[in-house]
């Protein structure tokens, strides 16, 4: 099954938002320069590029205008396909409320940085999403960038170097956040998103004005790649739809992308009759076979219900299964000494 992988940016803020600083034509240029496909925007409570006229393609990159609903400190959402903001107080603005009028407007969205601690050192408040009895969410954020970047926060020269080398203090995504994730997919299907949420904030620290974080530098660290069954045509509406499909049934992996590329990655399960996926389901007879090439050298570990399956360090592996269950993948890269996480596949349900 031939496959089209788009890498781009989801969440994240221009100066429509009260707290973003960058503008649409700064961001598409960093965009153009780093090589992404699209652009999932999410500024606070407007669609103003969209009113604008800035939402479609913009060269080799189709800016997509979503929103960011977030009436109080918790409980932030993603909302995509939505044709009005979804505008709430704090009074009425109850997390399933605010699901239940992003699905009223055929929309669909995503938890949004489901586990952020916030720190204290930079006075940055926690934004954890706190109620999960609600329900008709397409998925959740399981990598976010300003979430792991903040984590690594813990004195003023460490700060320093993490100003300077983001990738390096990269944890990735949190294992309380994965084994929700995990758990959640046990009862349904809910995709996992990178998120970035950058908003190029502007800081002053020992008396220098430094950006948190330049676009041209923040699109090079954790992005979402959508697999789409057609190629992108440069038709906005088409294309949107795509990726739209792709996002809401799973044909997705997240990558932190400074030091190598993810593009290459494949996750799939066949045997003689089948093959499947990311986001699929795979209805095993007795025996079949999972697949997992890379674009490099990595160390592999495929999770089988949250738990390790296998582990191999190799640029493909291949092995057998005889047991139902949902499969995902993660992959550490090898850079500056150190194995560093790198991609986080979505699961195939082998049912």
């Amino acid at each position: 099954m031939k496959l089209y992988d788009y890498a781009g940016a989801i969440h994240f803020h221009s100066n429509y938002s009260f707290d973003g600083r960058s503008s649409i034509s700064e961001i598409l240029e960093a965009a153009g320069e780093n090589g992404l496909d699209f652009l999932m925007l999410t500024d606070h409570f407007n669609l103003g590029a969209r009113d604008a006229g800035l939402e479609g393609w913009h060269g080799g990159t189709l800016l997509i205008v979503g929103e960011e609903i977030s009436p109080a400190q918790f409980n932030h959402y993603l909302a995509f396909g939505i044709s009005e903001p979804v505008n709430m107080d704090h009074e009425e603005g109850s997390p399933q409320r605010i699901i239940d009028k992003v699905l009223e407007q055929g929309g669909f969205g995503f938890i949004a940085h489901p586990d952020h601690e916030g720190t204290e050192m930079f006075h940055v408040k926690p934004f954890p999403w706190i109620d999960w009895g609600v329900s008709g969410y397409a998925g959740m954020g399981i990598w976010d960038f300003m979430t792991d970047w903040q984590s690594s926060l813990r004195g003023y020269a460490g700060a320093a170097l993490g100003y300077l080398f983001p990738a390096l203090f990269l944890k990735g995504p949190r294992r309380v956040t994965l084994k929700r994730w995990d758990d959640l997919n046990q009862k349904s299907r809910v995709v996992g998103i990178g998120e970035l949420d950058n908003h190029n904030t502007l800081k002053r620290i020992f008396g220098l004005n430094l950006d948190i974080f330049s676009f041209r530098k923040a699109f090079r660290f954790v992005r979402t790649h959508l697999l789409t069954v057609k190629p992108l045509k440069k038709d906005y509406n088409t294309d949107m739809e795509s990726l739209f499909k792709a996002l809401k049934e799973g044909r997705a992996y997240v990558a932190q992308e400074y030091f190598r590329e993810a593009k290459g990655f494949s996750f799939m399960i066949t045997d003689e009759e089948k093959e499947a996926s990311m986001g699929d389901e795979f209805f095993l007879k007795s025996e079949a076979q999972l697949k997992i090439g890379l674009p490099c050298r990595g160390k592999i570990q495929i999770m089988r219900n949250g738990e390790l399956f296998r582990e191999m360090i190799a640029e493909s592996l291949e092995c057998s299964l005889t047991q139902e269950g949902i499969y995902r993948v993660e992959v550490c890269l090898k850079a500056f000494g150190k194995y560093r996480p790198w991609i986080f596949s979505n699961p195939i349900y082998v049912r």
